[in-house]
């Protein structure tokens, strides 16, 4: 058994539309589609009842404060000086991903992260920004001086470089999610329908660990991950000549 079989991929097929009904390009994972705009919903919510949280509960103010500050720091602990919108965008990553990461917390839902194509889209809207936020920093001459450093026939490396970091940052957070959604479906698909297993796996605390460990810890440290290499590349970018 291998990964696609475990890992049940329901898809809309659009090829036919335009003539080419086998080409998998044209092919959308429905359920991972379905899913991310039901975790666009929950956030929404979420984002609804912040202001509820804030005047309140004294709990939900201390979080948010903290959570907040706690991006504030690494804004400038990764960039060297606090910018708002850095720490906006960063900070958006990280509970986006979050929630993408462990959704499979609520019942009926799956990672959409355990998707290439939901890490690749996160990986490329991230490259774009840093992007286009090295350009207002340092010029456009500088940005492109760059690409001919240190020599003129360096540029198809460099090229090759700047876009290496898409593949990096997605298939990181792709391979871990991916990985740990294998690996629980795996456990639980060996104990179910055994009494003994369920009950011992139960009672053990070996579920709650599995779910633990491999949904919450790797999902909120992978969210984690992407955003400080997000704002790591962006202190590159925005630095690299001499820039600031």
């Amino acid at each position: 058994m291998n990964g696609a079989e475990i890992i049940e991929t329901p898809q809309w097929s659009f090829g036919s539309l335009i003539g080419h009904p086998d080409n998998p390009l044209f092919n959308i994972n429905s359920e991972i589609v379905i899913h991310t705009w039901i975790i666009m919903l929950l956030l929404a919510i979420m984002l609804a009842s912040v202001k509820f949280l804030l005047h309140h509960t004294a709990m939900g103010r201390f979080i948010l404060i903290r959570f907040v500050s706690f991006f504030i720091d690494l804004t400038k602990q990764s960039l060297g000086f606090f910018v708002f919108s850095h720490c906006v965008f960063a900070s958006s990553l990280f509970i986006f991903i979050a929630l993408c990461n462990t959704a499979s917390l609520i019942p009926w839902l799956d990672e959409p992260t355990r998707d290439l194509n939901t890490t690749l889209a996160l990986g490329i809207i991230s490259f774009f920004y840093i992007q286009s936020v090295s350009i207002q920093v340092r010029g456009i001459g500088s940005y492109i001086k760059d690409f001919f450093q240190p020599f003129f026939i360096m540029l198809p490396l460099n090229i090759i470089g700047k876009l290496s970091s898409i593949v990096s940052i997605s298939f990181r957070l792709f391979g871990n999610i991916f990985g740990g959604a294998i690996i629980t479906k795996l456990y639980f698909g060996v104990i179910h329908g055994s009494l003994i297993l369920e009950l011992f796996g139960l009672f053990s605390g070996i579920n709650f660990l599995i779910i633990a460990f491999f949904t919450l810890f790797e999902g909120l440290l992978q969210a984690f991950v992407f955003a400080m290499l997000t704002l790591t590349y962006l202190s590159i970018g925005t630095q690299e000549g001499g820039g600031h």
